[in-house]
């Protein structure tokens, strides 16, 4: 049987918990090759590397593109990356050698940068496809690291493995994310050693600039459709769960165990992914099923996603949301009865690039919700210009999710949930595929709503 597996960062960060767990050792119970490993940076490098994806503070490329001293944050950066290195070498990272080789990395790309800097001073070269490159090269580093370090440590360890550097550093070919694995992995056999592959994949498309931070699924995906793998496996901190164990107690989240694509879709459309959504598209199409575990519960079997799962009982499998979302709504008497009225609102989303999330609708009004970081000024502007109101409104957004929620009562039921804990329901929408039923509710609410829907939907059906 052939495994390609994905590890985070929090994970990576745990990697005795890997290598106990996870991987295991010759002879142990559960060892064997025929897996291979994609592994994401440990966690909070790729922050320091680019920007902090929450906070949004500045990394070594935020200081590169605004012309500031990045090399003292490359050397920050070095530093932190050693001290990670330090933390492994009582588990057999030997720190010499994976130090000279994270040296030789970030001694290049300092020169890589700096060249760049002297080309976009020429003002020959279009500055955007520069900074675009440099965001990959330094994307690539936080892989790198990890993966060389995993397979240093295995080998110490006495496990036969592999480095497939997918990074495409120092290699001048131009070539496309799938050329590269395919070509890497041509002359590599996963059955006879563990196979460690960076999560980056340098490709003609940018990696970075096509899928932004969720890169390393994609690149764990085309690994998987590639080898043809029996099972694709993504380790987790926690398990895919009812809710969200930070908001409602590791107790109240309940492991979903089962469930279906359509079902991972309608979460990373609320941004609560499983898997991003162009990394399971082919995994759905080759038929190959998606495994979410728990890296720190390994005898668990997890959640397996596969294409064509219906539960055998109606039942919520998933509540989750998000309150960084806004409602932007236009009202115009115009609007009744005029076909396709809504078309030209449309084309404005599609110029300022800009997906909502959901849509609600009455005779005069059409209500959608977008996240907060999509609104702009100039938008709001230029609909204001072409409609009588224009109301924006900071909001959340819940939704119960299920392979098997077309049933009665259901919806009065999530409904209900909310009204007995004093949450108004601003807007509402579900599809006729009965998959995802959608709430808008005032922000502050946010927390409360999930746990009330999942006490009420989740943990008093379990």
């Amino acid at each position: 049987m052939l495994t390609v597996e994905k590890i985070g960062g929090t994970s990576m960060s745990q990697f005795q918990n890997v290598l106990n767990d996870i991987i295991g050792y010759p002879g142990s119970e559960g060892f064997h090759y025929g897996r291979v490993f994609v592994v994401s940076a440990y966690a909070g490098v790729t922050n320091w590397l680019l920007e902090d994806k929450k906070t949004k503070a500045p990394g070594v490329y935020q200081h590169f593109i605004k012309g500031e001293d990045y090399e003292t944050s490359i050397n920050q950066l070095l530093e932190r990356m050693l001290q990670i290195n330090e933390s492994f070498v009582e588990i057999g990272l030997d720190y010499q050698v994976c130090r000279d080789f994270l040296l030789e990395r970030i001694n290049q790309t300092k020169a890589y940068l700096s060249s760049m800097e002297d080309i976009i001073a020429s003002g020959y070269v279009e500055r955007g496809s520069i900074l675009s490159a440099a965001r990959e090269l330094l994307a690539s580093i936080g892989e790198a690291h990890s993966a060389f370090n995993t397979v240093n440590i295995l080998r110490n360890r006495g496990i036969r493995a592999e480095l497939v550097d997918l990074t495409g550093f120092r290699d001048s070919k131009q070539l496309s994310f799938s050329e590269r694995i395919e070509r890497t992995f041509k002359n590599v056999n996963p059955f006879d050693a563990i196979i460690v592959a960076t999560g980056y994949t340098k490709g003609v498309e940018g990696i970075m600039r096509q899928y932004e931070r969720g890169y390393s699924e994609i690149t764990f995906s085309k690994i998987a459709t590639h080898l043809q793998a029996n099972e694709a496996i993504i380790h987790k901190e926690f398990h895919l769960s009812s809710a969200d164990p930070k908001i409602v107690g590791v107790e109240k989240a309940i492991p979903v165990g089962k469930t279906n694509y359509d079902v991972a879709d309608q979460l990373a459309d609320i941004g609560m992914e499983a898997i991003h959504p162009n990394a399971s598209k082919p995994l759905e199409m080759a038929g190959i099923n998606l495994r979410i575990k728990n890296t720190f519960e390994p005898s668990h079997p997890g959640t397996l996603i596969s294409k064509d799962y219906i539960g055998p009982k109606a039942r919520i499998e998933i509540v989750a949301g998000s309150d960084k979302i806004v409602v932007l709504e236009i009202h115009d008497t115009l609007m009744v009865g005029e076909i396709g009225f809504d078309y030209e609102i449309m084309k404005k989303f599609k110029e300022h690039n800009i997906s909502y999330i959901t849509k609600a609708t009455n005779a005069n009004s059409i209500s959608l919700v977008i996240w907060e970081s999509d609104l702009n000024d100039q938008l709001v502007a230029e609909l204001k210009e072409n409609y009588q109101t224009v109301t924006v409104q900071e909001a959340a957004i819940v939704c119960v999710i299920g392979s098997n929620i077309a049933m009665p009562r259901i919806l009065a039921r999530a409904a209900n949930a909310l009204a007995k804990n004093d949450i108004n329901i601003k807007c509402v929408a579900q599809s006729l595929r009965q998959v995802n039923m959608q709430f808008v509710i005032d922000r502050k609410m946010y927390a409360k709503a999930i746990v009330c829907l999942n006490e009420d939907l989740c943990v008093a059906e379990y």
